[in-house]
């Protein structure tokens, strides 16, 4: 329940007693002198972390260098200069040889229900051996990139944690995405070989993974950058028998057939990839700022960036926010509902866990599969101690009634997580009382693909929680807010949420972009890491996340450039002009919703509005599909011909107090707009 607390105003949720009895960190107190030598002792603080990782060469240079003001000379970050290690060891290796070999590292759950799976830290390490070398037979070396297009199985752990054994640079790429934005990222990262599925069922949808890849690597060539391998795994075949109308037995050699094609000379069955090869396999030794993964976000001009994330860093920093986030103990059986196409995977499914010895649950389906029970049933067949999900799915389960919840037992669970975009107090209070019987810590965080690992959140032992509220800086990181002028502002207010110093999971820069680095994060305030969203902080220093600044979306936790939407829409003959806004969405939080103006004589037709939608669905993915599409005679312009966004969004809201018009070019357009505004959009949260 909630509680008063002398000195912090509005009514907070005080950590639960149990669980605050035996947390990593267990007061307020113990956060502050934590925080404090974090900030002013960061040699100290993460070279007593540091501890429990193998080094094969410890730090010879400086722990920790850094430039954040571009006005200085290049941006760059380091930490451990000199230190030797690797990932995969420290994830595997180190476990095994300590005798934990026969523990759990993954429950895997099928997309059916029935479909499951378990993985010990032994036979995961034998199968990462393997695959290593089989990685090493097929050319991949040290430092090169390779392509991940997989859907959430055991493999796709496997392939990870392979590249990172043999120091090559793993790129993986969301199953959701469409062959366009696929091979756009093959080529960006300068992959020759790709790694797949013949298909995965999203529920009762079946995606044809190795159609999509064959199409992008048919993109690819075209643009003059041949793909030399493309492995695939075989994962609908071990399915037969629970979804029949799958498609045929595969005869012989001959793939699996879900009606896509096979090139002999450069497609090869994972299996077939591991025939023959050792069991043993050294790790490559890299560099503390040796390249892990990158991995792709959206950007504001359309163009996806290559967020690159090196080792050792990256390695102490999810490790601790993942053991501190969540108060793991070794004890808890934890699970993210996320994709590992997803930096929360990356970090909080795979690297996180796992550095800690966790016992994971890794999920294939939805939570709406085959019933809206699934995640309560799955909580309780593996008794999920600690859980991490996104505000929209718990959005929507909230829409299906609190006895589709309570007809469950849930007993098992101790902190509940929230990660994706900020959660409204409406869905955090349901989230505590319903799912956690007002009896579990609610974590919400807030991070970024960028950030590597959790910046702002509550520590579920420590902290009092206010809903909706991040909370407090993690250990080592240091928030301030900016005005447009790129004055601080103290005490309460809102602005730009910007850091002024790098904690060791932050990004090294965007592959093969180095400007673009420095230009996105670091030119508009210098001296400072600019987040792109804003925040407001209360009279107690809690920090309230607001939302994304610049022209972007974050439609379901994944962050989507307007910019490369309207690109898509602009493609069709028909259209002549586009303008892509956010607008809120009752489960999504944001949705898409686009301006539309047709080209002279051009009726505005349903058949236009479904192409228009399935342009966006193949240019970048179906989660990026326009929610609305509005005719637009004419769009609100500046008289220097910029459009006016910010009017735009206040239109899809149906809000008519559109503030300060004097530059408008031409006030003539809004009635207009108004007039031709989609039915039932702008629903705000609830």
């Amino acid at each position: 329940m909630a509680t008063h607390v002398e000195g912090l105003v509005d009514e907070v949720y005080l950590p639960p007693a149990e669980l605050a009895r035996g947390a990593h960190c267990s007061s307020m107190e113990q956060y502050e002198q934590l925080y404090k030598q974090s900030i002013d002792e960061p040699e100290t603080f993460w070279g007593e972390i540091a501890k429990q990782f193998y080094w094969r060469q410890p730090p010879t240079g400086a722990f920790h260098e850094f430039n954040f003001d571009a006005s200085k000379g290049r941006i760059f970050v380091e930490w451990m200069k000199g230190a030797q290690t690797n990932m995969s060891y420290n994830c595997l290796d180190r476990h095994v040889e300590a005798g934990h070999g026969d523990q759990v590292a993954f429950y895997w759950e099928g997309n059916e229900p029935a479909d499951s799976a378990r993985l010990t830290y032994a036979e995961l390490l034998q199968r990462v051996k393997r695959f290593s070398n089989a990685l090493r037979s097929l050319g991949v070396r040290r430092s090169d990139s390779v392509a991940l297009y997989m859907p959430m199985v055991p493999e796709l752990l496997v392939a990870m944690l392979a590249c990172a054994r043999i120091g090559a640079v793993h790129s993986i790429v969301f199953g959701g995405y469409s062959s366009d934005a696929l091979a756009d990222r093959i080529l960006d990262g300068h992959c020759r070989l790709v790694i797949t599925a013949d298909g995965v069922w999203r529920g009762n949808k079946l995606i044809k993974l190795k159609h999509i890849t064959d199409h992008a690597v048919e993109l690819c060539a075209a643009r003059g950058h041949p793909v030399e391998r493309v492995v695939v795994v075989r994962h609908l075949p071990r399915l037969h028998h629970l979804v029949p109308s799958v498609g045929d037995q595969p005869g012989g050699s001959e793939p699996y057939n879900v009606k896509t094609g096979w090139n002999s000379g450069r497609d090869m069955w994972w299996d077939d990839a591991l025939e023959g090869v050792s069991d043993e396999c050294e790790p490559e030794w890299v560099d503390a700022e040796h390249p892990l993964f990158m991995l792709y976000t959206s950007g504001s001009t359309g163009k996806p960036k290559g967020v690159l994330h090196t080792t050792a860093g990256y390695m102490l920093y999810v490790a601790t926010t993942f053991k501190y986030s969540f108060d793991f103990h070794p004890e808890d059986v934890y699970w993210c509902t996320a994709d590992i196409g997803w930096i929360t995977g990356h970090s909080y499914v795979t690297y996180g866990p796992m550095l800690n010895r966790a016992t994971s649950v890794m999920f294939e389906g939805t939570p709406f599969y085959p019933t809206g029970d699934r995640m309560w049933e799955v909580i309780d067949k593996y008794a999920v101690s600690k859980f991490y999900t996104a505000p929209t799915a718990i959005r929507a389960l909230m829409r299906l009634g609190d006895e589709t919840v309570k007809r469950h037992s849930r007993q098992s669970l101790k902190v509940l997580g929230s990660v994706g975009e900020p959660i409204n107090p409406e869905a955090w209070l349901w989230y505590h009382r319903v799912v956690g019987d007002a009896r579990c810590a609610v974590v919400d965080t807030f991070w970024q693909t960028e950030t590597g690992g959790h910046v702002i959140t509550p520590l579920p032992g420590a902290t009092p929680t206010k809903p909706g509220s991040a909370c407090r800086p993690f250990f080592g990181v240091q928030p301030a807010l900016l005005d447009e002028q790129g004055e601080e502002i103290h005490g309460p207010g809102e602005g730009y949420l910007v850091f002024r110093r790098p904690w060791p999971g932050i990004m090294r820069t965007v592959f093969g972009n180095h400007e673009r680095f420095e230009t996105t994060y670091f030119k508009k305030f210098n001296g400072f890491y600019c987040t792109g969203d804003g925040a407001r902080r209360d009279e107690d220093g809690y920090i309230w996340v607001t939302g994304r600044i610049d022209d972007m979306l974050n439609v379901s936790g994944h962050l989507l450039s307007t910019a490369q939407i309207e690109s898509a829409l602009i493609e069709h003959p028909d259209v002549s002009e586009t303008a892509v806004v956010a607008a809120p969405h009752s489960v999504k939080g944001e949705c898409v919703y686009c301006f539309v103006t047709t080209r002279h004589g051009v009726a505005w037709t349903e058949q236009l509005q479904k192409q228009l939608i399935l342009k966006v669905r193949e240019r970048i993915a179906p989660f990026a599909a326009p929610d609305y599409l509005q005719y637009a005679p004419g769009l609100p312009k500046t008289r220097s011909g910029k459009i006016m966004r910010r009017v735009l969004r206040k239109i899809a809201q149906g809000d008519r107090d559109l503030g300060d018009l004097s530059t408008l070019a031409d006030p003539g357009v809004i009635e207009p707009l108004f007039e031709h505004r989609c039915a039932g959009a702008g629903g705000a949260l609830h």
